[in-house]
This record gives structure tokens, sequence and C-alpha cells, in this order.
């Protein structure tokens, strides 16, 4: 049986993010943005959520609960609906560990997550998108090269999220025309962590740019070791949160949109009553639910096994080309007001711009 409702536990972990993210994502949103800088002090709240080491096993210092992508993916709706840059700085750590705990080796996983389980908040993260219009997650220009029982890496990748703090790196690379991921710690000889990066938007969310230089990894630090990972899987994993992340902030969008239409009256009417925008906010409402059950699906997926590689993608197209659509609709609706910064929509235009060209084109 097909069901589209959520179980008690996940209403009840929707409303307290939700809460969370009213009361401690958006009033700091706007300044953090304007700042380029995050809140320490919110970003310290949030770890104490212990949104990642719930999930992780007890031997490890975790909460020994169920890794849960459908449960993460409306985690991260309700985050973003607070704020994407946020949201994903959050988020970040969960990439590098999650990917760990399901594909890594036992040893992997002894050395490694243990470091998201501790009071601190800990930065490890994915490195998969690089420099290019054109680049393809599934077909990285960036190499690693056998030498032995080692690798050796070289490339680039940009937009790498945390990357002014994060330990270590987990880097997607093409390994002898198989697909590979390696963890790089950051004190790594010949790799170079550029300053942060001037983006669009996201601009409270730290990036930077990972030059690697013939960087030595050992076989061991090979998620999977010897046979390897599933890159397509994190991969999907990646697009799938991505994905959550853009329905949170479309529907930021659109429950600001809509009273604002309501009160804006125009000619003797409120805007809302006219069709011109009563449409609008009608065809942002359908495709807000439309993402959100893509998404959902790729979540599914992905918690059952299966192989998400083709609901991912649709994610990661039509759902960012759908909130970019929607927060542009969005600023139309308020019109001039959409422009300025007393309202966030401005802000919202720009986070959805950023998000949607993460991976260049889209790839068929």
């Amino acid at each position: 049986m097909i069901s589209f409702h959520m179980t008690e536990e996940q209403e009840m972990v929707r409303e307290a993010m939700r809460t969370f993210a009213d009361e401690a994502l958006r009033p700091v949103a706007r300044d953090c943005d304007e700042e380029s800088k995050l809140s320490e002090e919110v970003l310290a709240q949030c770890w104490d959520l212990s949104l990642v080491s719930t999930q992780l096993p007890a031997k490890f210092g975790g909460g020994d609960e169920p890794h849960s992508a459908i449960t993460n993916a409306i985690i991260l709706e309700e985050l973003a609906w607070g704020d994407a840059a946020l949201a994903l700085a959050v988020f970040a750590p969960a990439g590098f560990a999650f990917a760990v705990l399901d594909q890594g080796t036992e040893d992997q996983q002894q050395r490694y997550l243990p470091l998201f389980c501790n009071e601190v908040y800990h930065a490890a993260t994915l490195a998969v998108c690089e420099p290019g219009p054109t680049f393809d997650a599934l077909r990285p220009r960036t190499v690693a090269e056998p030498e032995g029982d080692s690798f050796g890496l070289s490339g680039a990748k940009c937009f790498v999220p945390m990357s002014d703090r994060a330990s270590h790196f987990l880097v997607v690379a093409d390994c002898s025309g198989d697909l590979g991921a390696f963890v790089v710690p950051r004190e790594a000889e010949g790799l170079h962590v550029s300053e942060p990066e001037k983006n669009l938007g996201l601009r409270a969310l730290p990036t930077a740019t990972l030059e690697l230089e013939r960087v030595v990894v050992p076989a061991a630090d090979r998620l999977g070791g010897q046979a390897g990972c599933d890159v397509g899987r994190l991969v999907a994993a990646s697009r799938t949160a991505l994905g959550a992340v853009l329905v949170g902030l479309s529907r930021a969008v659109l429950e600001y949109a809509v009273p604002y239409a309501k009160e804006r009256v125009a000619f003797d009417q409120a805007i809302a009553q006219k069709q011109g925008i009563a449409f609008k906010l009608a065809d942002m409402h359908i495709e807000t639910e439309a993402s959100r059950w893509l998404t959902w699906k790729a979540a599914s997926q992905l918690e059952r096994g299966l192989d998400a590689t083709r609901a991912a993608h649709f994610v990661r197209s039509y759902v960012a080309d759908q909130a970019m659509w929607i927060a542009d609709q969005g600023v139309q609706v308020l019109g001039g007001h959409g422009y300025i910064r007393e309202n966030p929509v401005e802000m919202w235009y720009r986070n959805a711009r950023t998000l949607g060209v993460l991976e260049g084109t889209v790839s068929v």
C-alpha cells in the first residue's frame, strides 16, 4: 500500500524542527547573510540537537537510532524553511558521516564515526562539485592514480561546504575508469584549501575550492577499502538532500508571498484576488508539493537500499528548476518590495539561484 502520511515520530520531528527553525534560524538568517558569516552560537545549538549522532551506532558513541533518509529529508526541509545556508552548515557533516556509516569498512567506521558523537560541532564534508559549467558529478575530472598501497589524487573541487574548519574531506574521483571516494585529511601534503568563496547566495555558508596536487591517500582511506564504494549512491543521497533544502526554501517563499498578496491592495482590491497573481500562487503551491513528492520518492529508495540514481536525477533537475522559478515568482508577487532587503524574498531568490547551479548543467 502506498502512503503519503508521515509516521507519528516523523510528525513530532517535523514540528520540533519547524519550531527550532522559526525561533533560532530565521532571527539570525539576514545578519548571517549580510555579514557572510555563520552564527557560531546557533551552529552550537543545532549540534546540540544531535541530528547526526543519534543516527550513528551506540558503539561509536551515537544514539543507535536507525538512519532514515526520509526523516532526514523532513528535517532538512524544515531547517531550510528557516534558512538554507544554515541548514546546509548543520547537515554538512552528515554527508561524510553517513557515507562512512553506509559504505565504510569497519576500520573506517571506528576511526571516523566517533568524531561526530562529541558535544562540540565537528566538520567533515563531501567534496563532489568541480569547477566548470559542464561538470558531471558521475564523471569527475579529479583522478586517483594507484601508487602501490596508496593513491595519488590530482584535480580540483569547488563549493566545498564548511571548508574553513573541516578536518577531513571525502573526495570523489575517477579511479582508473571506476569511481571512488577518498578520505583526505586537511593537513595532507599537496592539498590546498582556498580562501572562502564569494557567492551570489548562501553567503553565510563558508565554502572553498580544494586544489589537489598528487595528494597521497593510503588505500585504507579509500571508502569501502579494496572493494570501493557505490559513488552513485553518494551522489544520489547528496542530490536528495539538496532537493529537501530546495523544497524548504520554496515553501518559505510561498508562505511569505500568499499573506503579502492578501494584504497588498492595488486599485481598491487585494492583489491575491487578481487572476494573474492568484494563478501564480496556485502554481507555486503545486510545484512545491510536487517537488516534495519527488524528493521523498528518492529518499524512500535510498532508505530501502534501492538504486535511487534515476529518482535523484529528477530531483536534481526538476526540483532545482522549480525552486528557482518559485523564488523568481515570489519576487514578482512582491513587485518592487521583492528587491529590497526589508523582505527576505530577495535573499531566498539568491539562495535558490546558487543551489540550482551547484552541479553546473543538468546531465542526461
